[in-house]
């Protein structure tokens, strides 16, 4: 779907540059973004490997399995049936916990493997479960402490105070989190009742 809008959207550029006769202002936008592109993809990649790397290491030296207790409470109301041991739950807390720092580049790969857990236990494998649904909502909704990659791009902005925001999106974030939790608990709970 993504790829179709993205064509829409460059089709789209270059009827209107060439309606208005500003064909060489979308050339060299085109031209100058490229180089853009790429730079943010190495900087994503260097920080997915980097998290990657020290999910290993915190792997390694139990410290996943300590935050998944601290989470135990939270996973058994939220993910129904899982085990809070299982590598698919330690995913899901380290991703949580990437989350309320606002290091959203930290939990893309904590979240991508938290799903591949849960795909394994998934007898159908092309039907997301109602934990799959869960953890999108949870993720896509984040609760942000602190949100660190939005006070980032405000200072490199130039704003005098990139912290300010932290009362809003503390308040925007707790409500778009418990509204998805409650609806996808809702929902997820009428899906179980028609397969019943």
């Amino acid at each position: 779907m993504m790829k179709w809008i993205f064509s829409g959207l460059i089709l789209l550029s270059v009827v209107f540059g060439i309606g208005q006769g500003r064909m060489d202002a979308v050339t060299n936008a085109a031209i100058a973004d490229c180089g853009k592109a790429v730079e943010l993809t190495l900087s994503l990649a260097g920080s997915m490997c980097m998290w990657s790397g020290l999910m290993k290491i915190a792997e390694k030296a139990g410290l996943t399995e300590r935050i998944s207790s601290l989470f135990r409470p939270v996973i058994r109301f939220l993910f129904s049936g899982m085990d809070h041991k299982s590598p698919a739950a330690q995913a899901i807390t380290l991703n949580i916990s990437a989350n309320l720092l606002g290091l959203g580049n930290a939990a893309t790969p904590l979240g991508i493997t938290a799903m591949r857990e849960m795909q394994k236990q998934t007898p159908h494998s092309a039907t997301a479960t109602n934990n799959m649904v869960m953890f999108v909502v949870i993720n896509t909704a984040s609760l942000q402490l602190l949100p660190t990659t939005t006070a980032l791009l405000r200072q490199q902005a130039g704003a005098a105070a990139p912290l300010d925001i932290m009362p809003a999106a503390w308040i925007s974030s707790a409500v778009t989190l418990t509204v998805g939790i409650l609806m996808a608990k809702l929902l997820g709970g009428l899906t179980a009742g028609k397969r019943g």
